[in-house]
């Protein structure tokens, strides 16, 4: 992830040299942590006690908590969140000759996970103001192959799940969600992961609700897909006989300290999500008029992953921050469909194109203060005026 200090220090456009002062990180893990230390220390002591490392009883109370969570029915654990999606299409039966529409504004786990069960990525756009994906796309893009709609929670706050519904429904498709960027968003009252046929949660370290290594879920209110994603992630292994394997499956689990310390971080997840619509509350308030940050749908409850905004001068904006020593990111600079890996699912989509070289991701997380935000803008008015 791009960071700060990266360059020399150079002026604004005022041509004032840059005060660095106090480092601001881009994601500082170690502060969103530290409450945690003793419940995690503490069970992990257990663990070492009891010694099941992997699918202890850890991963089970993990499971039941974050389907309650997301108002759900079950949920599995995965060994990542690319994982999950690519069990899900699995499940689903999703494969060779299907085709999956998908927007091109997402990270490249999504597209891999459809090209992994060697169906096809269908990309398309996104709507200009949220920068997720635009059911009005999806639909214009459903032909006879298409299979599956991956909806997309990008930067923290759902995808328009309500028409994206519609959609899947009209034409017979499977609605997923890819909700590593939203666990706990809500869209017209409805929860990530209790809408389409099932949902993938990544538990990657830097997530709202992250692990300590990886680590993913995939959430559902389909028994039997649930099942069948638990029996693919466990080497295809039938239930009555570990010995015997009906499926050709392969090893996504997750592990007993993992869920031990996602169990220990749930309960603070909505005020740790509360936490961060203050502090993007708080960029809105103090950036600058050309700085201007992705919308929220009148219907969505978002949870702020990232605080990703629009900027004339990403080049200039990124050298003067990493100067003053703020942290910065960009998610994506390159769309999955300008990617050489998916180049021959490549077609022009506008908007998209048209974000990717002006997005920006600047310093997000829940014990981020207020001066740090205020000083984050006021850099970035120095890059603007």
């Amino acid at each position: 992830m791009p960071g700060a200090g990266r360059v020399g220090a150079p002026s604004d456009r005022s041509g004032r040299a840059v005060n660095p002062g106090p480092a601001i990180p881009f994601l500082d893990l170690q502060a969103v942590n530290a409450e945690y230390r003793f419940g995690v220390e503490l069970a992990f002591k257990t663990i070492l006690d009891h010694g099941r490392f992997v699918g202890g009883p850890e991963v089970e109370e993990f499971e039941q908590e974050f389907a309650a969570y997301c108002e759900a029915e079950v949920c599995v654990g995965v060994g990542n969140g690319t994982d999950a999606i690519e069990l899900i299409l699995a499940g689903l039966g999703i494969g060779r000759g299907d085709e999956v529409i998908l927007p091109a504004n997402t990270f490249v786990a999504t597209a891999e996970a459809v090209c992994a069960v060697g169906a096809r990525p269908r990309f398309v756009d996104v709507l200009p103001d949220t920068l997720l994906i635009d059911p009005a796309a999806v639909a214009d893009a459903v032909n006879s192959s298409t299979a599956a709609v991956i909806a997309v929670h990008l930067f923290g706050q759902m995808a328009d799940v309500a028409r994206l519904r519609s959609i899947t429904e009209r034409f017979g498709l499977a609605l997923l969600e890819d909700a590593a960027q939203a666990h706990g968003a809500r869209f017209g009252g409805r929860r990530a992961g209790s809408v389409g046929n099932a949902a993938a949660f990544s538990f990657y370290p830097g997530k709202n609700l992250g692990a300590f290594g990886d680590g993913g879920a995939v959430v559902t209110s389909d028994r039997q897909l649930a099942a069948r994603v638990r029996r693919f992630a466990d080497h295809g292994r039938s239930v009555d006989d570990r010995h015997r394997h009906h499926d050709r499956g392969r090893n996504s689990r997750l592990d007993s300290i993992q869920a031990a310390v996602l169990t220990a971080k749930l309960p603070e997840l909505d005020r740790a999500n509360a936490s961060r619509n203050g502090v993007m509350a708080h960029y809105r308030a103090n950036l600058p008029e050309d700085c201007i940050p992705v919308a929220v749908d009148p219907e969505s409850e978002p949870v702020h992953h990232l605080a990703v905004v629009q900027v004339p001068d990403r080049a200039r904006t990124t050298a003067v921050l990493s100067a003053a020593k703020i942290g910065w990111g960009v998610h994506y600079p390159i769309p999955c469909h300008r990617q050489p890996a998916f180049a021959e699912f490549a077609e022009h989509l506008p908007e998209v194109e048209k974000a990717a070289p002006r997005i920006l991701s600047l310093p997000m997380f829940p014990t981020l203060a207020e001066r740090e935000v205020e000083r984050v803008c006021n850099v970035v008015k120095g890059t603007l005026q």
